[in-house]
C-alpha cells in the first residue's frame, strides 16, 4: 500500500512500531498503571476492592476487561484532587472542565506528563502535514480548558510559529489570519464554518490568505461538513480527538489519508464496549470508546467511559503508522436522543443537511412531547435567495429535507426554514439540541 500523502512522523520508532512489540509495551505499561492506581489513589483501591480485584492477577491486555470502569461522576465525587496519584508538590499544571452540569472534573500534570502531552500534539501536527515552517493560529479557548494550552505547547515543540489568539472576536481572527500570514488554523469545526461565513461577508477569498490546513476537534462533525470547510476555506481539514480526563487533545489524530484517527496506543489503550451490556466488542463494531492511560504520572485513569460512539479499524494505513484508527465519533451515548423509541444522533441530521445545496450548515433540533408522543423539529438556515423565493420552492425543500431525514433516522420530523445568521453561532463546542421533554411547565 502506497500513501498518496507522504508526511514525516514525529516519533517514527513508536508510531510505526511492530504490533507485537507494541502489545509488549502496552502490557508493561498497563501493569505499572494498575499498580500505581491501586497503591497511590484511594478511590481505585476502594474501587478494585469492592470488585474483589487482585491486581497481581492482571497479567496481560486481555485481563483489562476484568477491571471496573471509571466514569465522570467518579471525578466529581473526588473533587478536586482525590484522583491524583502524586503529591501536589509534583503537580505543575491544573486544568478542569467547565462544570456546567455539576462539579468540574479536575486534572493535573507532572512535568513528565506535560512532555508526554507535547509529544502527542507534535505527532498530531506532523500527521496533518504541519511543520516548523508553519504559522499556527490557535482559536481554542485558553485557560482551564485543555484545548488551547495543550495544542500550544505541542506546536512550540515542533518549532512552529504560534499565534495564541484564543477563541472569539471573529473580526480580529480574520485580520490576524490575513496580516500575520497564518498557514494552519486550530479550532472547532463549527467555528471554522463560522469563520468561513464571516470571510464571505467581508469579501475575503481563500486566495487572499496563506491558510492551507486546518486541525479541528472538540465536537463531532460529519464528512459532509469537512467537505464544506475545505471548499469554503480552501484548505485540507483533519480531525483530532481528545478529552481532558485522560490527557486532553492528542489522544488520536488523523493523517492526510483522512481515513480515521490514529490512537496513540503506546500512551492510551482503547476498547469498544456495548453501552448497554458493557461487554467488549470486536474491532469493526460500533460502540462506546473506553480509554485506559498507559503513561501518565499525575492521574492514571483505568477504563474511562468516554461516552463517544465510534469503532476501531485494525487495517494498516497507507501512511505507515501502525496504531489502530478510530472513526469520527457519530455522537455521544449520553447525547443520543431517543425519539419514539428510535436512537437519534444530531450528526445524522447534520449529514442530511450538509448534502442539500440550499441548506446552510447551521441547525437546531427541538424535541418536545405533544400529548403522549415525542415530536422532533429541525430548524435549518437557508441561503437568502431561497428564503425570499416563492413559497412553492420553499415547500419543495422542506419536503426533501423531511424525506431524507425520515430515510436516515426512520422517523418523521417537522422542518422550519429560517433566515441566514438567525441561529446562534458558537466559538467553542456547538449546542445543537433543545430537549423540552425534561423541563417543567
Amino acid at each position: 500500500m502506497t500513501s498518496l500523502h507522504t508526511t514525516a512522523m514525529w516519533e517514527p520508532a513508536l508510531e510505526s512500531m511492530d504490533r507485537r512489540k507494541l502489545q509488549e509495551l502496552q502490557t508493561q505499561r498497563l501493569l505499572q498503571t494498575v499498580e500505581q492506581a491501586y497503591t497511590a489513589v484511594p478511590f481505585y483501591r476502594s474501587h478494585f476492592d469492592l470488585q474483589s480485584i487482585d491486581i497481581q492477577s492482571i497479567r496481560n491486555l486481555d485481563d483489562i476487561a476484568r477491571l471496573p470502569f471509571t466514569e465522570k461522576e467518579h471525578f466529581r465525587q473526588n473533587y478536586p484532587y482525590g484522583m491524583f496519584a502524586v503529591p501536589m508538590r509534583n503537580i505543575v499544571r491544573i486544568h478542569s472542565s467547565s462544570g456546567t452540569t455539576g462539579k468540574p472534573t479536575v486534572v493535573g500534570y507532572t512535568r513528565r506528563d506535560l512532555d508526554t502531552w507535547s509529544n502527542m500534539i507534535a505527532r498530531l501536527l506532523f500527521a496533518s502535514g504541519v511543520t516548523e515552517e508553519d504559522v499556527i493560529q490557535i482559536a481554542f479557548g485558553y485557560g482551564l480548558f485543555t484545548g488551547g494550552f495543550g495544542l500550544h505547547y505541542g506546536a512550540e515543540k515542533i518549532g512552529a510559529s504560534v499565534i495564541p489568539i484564543s477563541s472569539g472576536n471573529t473580526q480580529k481572527q480574520l485580520m490576524i489570519m490575513k496580516d500575520y500570514l497564518t498557514t494552519a488554523l486550530i479550532c472547532t469545526p463549527s467555528y471554522a464554518m463560522y469563520l468561513a461565513e464571516a470571510m464571505e461577508s467581508e469579501g475575503i477569498a481563500p486566495a487572499d490568505l496563506r491558510l492551507r490546513t486546518g486541525l479541528f476537534g472538540g465536537e463531532p462533525w460529519t464528512a459532509q461538513m469537512r467537505q464544506q470547510i475545505e471548499n469554503r476555506l480552501g484548505i485540507t481539514a483533519t480531525d483530532n480527538y481528545g478529552l481532558s480526563e485522560v490527557m486532553g487533545p492528542g489522544v488520536a489524530c488523523e493523517c492526510l489519508e483522512q481515513k480515521g484517527m490514529h490512537i496513540n496506543e503506546d500512551t492510551f489503550y482503547p476498547e469498544i464496549i456495548d453501552p448497554q451490556t458493557l461487554e467488549v466488542l470486536p474491532h469493526g463494531q460500533w460502540g462506546e470508546l473506553v480509554i485506559t492511560t498507559l503513561h501518565r504520572e499525575a492521574l492514571p485513569v483505568i477504563r474511562y467511559r468516554t461516552r463517544d460512539i465510534t469503532r476501531l479499524n485494525p487495517e494498516p494505513c497507507a501512511c505507515g503508522r501502525t496504531f489502530l484508527r478510530m472513526e469520527k465519533p457519530s455522537g455521544r451515548s449520553d447525547d443520543m436522543l431517543i425519539i419514539r423509541g428510535v436512537n437519534v444522533f444530531p450528526t445524522q441530521i447534520e449529514e442530511v443537511l450538509c448534502r442539500i445545496d440550499d441548506c446552510e450548515p447551521h441547525y437546531k433540533l427541538v424535541v418536545e412531547r405533544v400529548g403522549s408522543l415525542d415530536e422532533l423539529e429541525v430548524l435549518v438556515e437557508v441561503n437568502e435567495r431561497l428564503f425570499f423565493d416563492e413559497m412553492k420552492k420553499q415547500n419543495a425543500l422542506i419536503r426533501r429535507i423531511q424525506s431524507e431525514i425520515r430515510s436516515m433516522i426512520g422517523i418523521s420530523a417537522k422542518v422550519r426554514l429560517v433566515e441566514k445568521r438567525t441561529l446562534e453561532r458558537f466559538e467553542g463546542k456547538s449546542k445543537r439540541v433543545l430537549d423540552k421533554r425534561n423541563t417543567s411547565g
